[in-house]
């Protein structure tokens, strides 16, 4: 499940995009402009983007239950994933469908003032919704570089309302100029070709978090630096001769599946390895607690390769 800060992240970018996109569409109904109106078309969708992700927590949060016996976590993926469709088809597919009709049919923007009083004051709601998902992603990279900590990632809601905030404040450049350049230059169509440079922004904006989606929805594993922990808290053990292979799966955030083939000594008593595997999933769980479930399985190395050699054949077979 999400963290707090990341729920007042989301919670800044809603109320803010909400306020937005009531002046744009209020400005493009007195100017007529055609980037104003993708600018408006941008804002609503990002506040219903904010709204799903905000319903995606909530879901994810629930207990699991018998029919969903490793929890709900996985629903923030899919409603992320919702929210990138939306901002490709409703957010880009407006705007572009808007320049190009505006290009087609060109009209002076009148009352330009209106434009860049709205524009400016959407500069500052978006720049301070803009800071504070920044200084959230910028606290929870670690030392990863920025676009390293993005594709690590397993908590999309910081990072997706960050991109939505970047896009916004690229569309906000880009209607400026565009409005600008048509009044300088006494040439409407740059107003049209603003709605287009918009569309493209968001178009871009949405396959990135389409492509991180996915991955997230697919089942990722966790971080190296936890996968090398579990291996060594399990070799750890005494009774643990080997560690044939550590799965991990995120469900969620900080829900991590753990399930590890382990080779034990020879020859020891059944109560021992238990023992054995109640310290493992413990320590593991102490170490690292977004570590919410641990399976040991015990095999011996002959076994494990030949399970592993039975399922490459039939995988083989299978194609």
């Amino acid at each position: 499940m999400a963290s707090a800060t990341s729920k007042k992240v989301i919670y800044a970018a809603l109320i803010g995009n909400a306020l937005i996109a009531i002046t744009k569409f209020a400005a493009a109904t007195v100017t007529g402009s055609s980037a104003m109106l993708s600018e408006g078309v941008h804002s609503l969708v990002d506040t219903g983007n904010q709204g799903l992700l905000l319903y995606g927590i909530k879901r994810a949060g629930r207990p699991a239950d018998a029919r969903h016996p490793f929890g709900y976590g996985m629903e923030l993926y899919f409603w992320t994933f919702v929210v990138a469709i939306l901002i490709f088809g409703v957010g880009a597919g407006v705007s572009i469908y808007e320049g190009i009709d505006k290009l087609a049919h060109p009209h002076t923007v009148t009352n330009p003032l209106v434009n860049y009083a709205v524009l400016a004051v959407a500069m500052v709601f978006e720049g301070v919704a803009w800071w504070i998902a920044f200084k959230e992603f910028r606290a929870t990279k670690g030392e990863h570089g920025y676009f390293k900590a993005v594709r690590v990632s397993k908590d999309p809601t910081v990072f997706t309302v960050l991109f939505e905030d970047s896009a916004a404040m690229l569309g906000l450049v880009a209607a400026f100029i565009g409005i600008a350049a048509g009044q300088a230059l006494g040439m409407p169509e740059l107003d049209a070709v603003a709605s287009l440079v918009i569309g493209g922004i968001l178009a871009v904006t949405a396959a990135m978090l389409a492509y991180e989606s996915k991955g997230l929805l697919v089942g990722e594993a966790a971080l190296p630096d936890v996968v090398a922990g579990v291996r060594a808290t399990a070799t750890a053990q005494a009774e643990v001769k080997r560690v044939n292979e550590v799965l991990t799966m995120h469900l969620g955030p900080r829900d991590v599946l753990v399930n590890l083939s382990l080779d034990f000594e020879d020859g020891i008593a059944s109560e021992v390895v238990e023992a054995a595997v109640t310290r493992i999933e413990r320590a593991v769980k102490q170490t690292h607690p977004e570590v919410t479930r641990v399976f040991v399985e015990a095999q011996s190395r002959r076994q494990h390769e030949t399970a592993e050699n039975g399922v490459a054949a039939e995988s083989g077979a299978g194609t």
